[in-house]
């Protein structure tokens, strides 16, 4: 089993052909390349004019989900990155939370404007709780095309059924799911070609290979959803049947609360502070800062002066009263990432049988 590949971008970003982790060490060590974190992933910047700049096709298999979803880059020759990502949820709740809020201090006696006509009453858009789900599947697509040359994108196709309840007619050929996968789709398309495959083809697809996909929806396991979206990136670009890389990077968005006048609950002598914003202290929420007690962990919420403090793997709160002169700001985090530790469970049903294949 291979590790993990390094990503290779030249002096102007522009992605190259991944390379192995040795061949990176190399190019550290000689002073042909420089290092740098992008999104979580190790990668390095070469700082001499690659010798050749001829690249394989790459493809990214998107095998999404409602609570977890899967992203394979591979190209004939191997497999260089599998992603199983959290979805973005709570938009929908936030968002109803917020309408009452707003509609409750037009009840009380403070300051107020007064309301306007809705100006997106005749506009076609996405609802926000959607937008929000697709637009994090393609910061992720877009993120991987920073990292590779990636050629195509395959995405399994999904589809809800939108049978009408009663007394409603507008719900027979309307869906949330349906508006915002067609957003996502035509997004996509202006980065690379996509490929639609239905899910019973993404099923013939994984038996014809000899893979097994696990019941465990939320294991951290190649199994789970990565193996769904390596199938469908096959499917592009051949190769070998089994993957040679197997090792899975977990992602999961940062969420913070939007600004808010106010909080939900009165303090004592009726005033209520003011919630939420992307501020603690001046320093952006999800800086990873370095702390002299907790090393380095990512800016949260802010308390009483002092700001909190996470970790930039599980996102548990370590504490709320660091300084904010004692944390010195290494860079701003995209979302929180963490590599699988390997174990013999990530490895496909196929190299168990036959090991040598591997």
């Amino acid at each position: 089993m291979t590790d993990i590949f390094v990503p290779v971008v030249d002096q102007r970003q522009q992605p190259l052909m991944p390379t192995t982790p040795a061949r990176a060490r190399r190019w550290l060590k000689s002073g042909k390349a420089t290092s740098f974190w992008k999104g979580g992933i190790f990668c390095v910047r070469l700082n001499v004019e690659p010798v050749a700049r001829a690249t394989q096709p790459i493809a990214v298999g998107i095998d999404p989900g409602s609570k977890r979803e899967g992203y394979s880059a591979i190209s004939a020759a191997h497999t260089y990155l599998n992603i199983q990502a959290e979805t973005r949820t709570g938009v929908q709740e936030a968002e109803q939370q917020s309408t009452r809020m707003r509609r409750t201090r037009r009840h009380r006696k403070t300051p107020c404007r007064q309301p306007r006509q809705n100006r997106h009453h005749a506009r076609k858009k996405v609802p926000p709780s959607t937008k929000a789900r697709w637009q994090w599947k393609l910061r992720l697509a877009t993120f991987l095309c920073q990292l590779f040359p990636v050629t195509g994108f395959v995405v399994e196709d999904i589809k809800a059924s939108t049978l009408p309840g009663p007394g409603r007619k507008w719900n027979r050929s309307f869906s949330p799911l349906g508006v915002g996968k067609l957003w996502f789709y035509n997004a996509l398309q202006k980065i690379a070609p996509v490929t639609i495959k239905q899910g019973w083809e993404t099923n013939t697809l994984r038996e014809h290979l000899g893979l097994k996909k696990t019941s465990r929806k939320l294991a951290e396991d190649w199994n789970a959803h990565c193996v769904d979206a390596w199938v469908l990136a096959h499917s592009a670009v051949g190769g070998s049947i089994t993957p040679d890389n197997v090792r899975l990077v977990c992602i999961a968005p940062l969420v913070w609360h939007h600004r808010q006048l106010h909080r939900l609950q009165a303090e004592r002598g009726g005033k209520r502070k003011p919630y939420g914003g992307t501020l603690s202290q001046g320093i952006k929420r999800g800086t990873l800062v370095n702390h002299p007690k907790w090393g380095n962990t990512y800016v949260g919420g802010t308390l009483d002066g002092r700001v909190s403090l996470h970790h930039p793997q599980t996102g548990k709160r370590l504490t709320q009263g660091a300084k904010v002169t004692d944390c010195r700001v290494i860079k701003l985090l995209r979302w929180r990432t963490r590599l699988v530790p390997f174990s013999p469970t990530h490895t496909p049903r196929k190299e168990r049988v036959f090991p040598s294949v591997a």
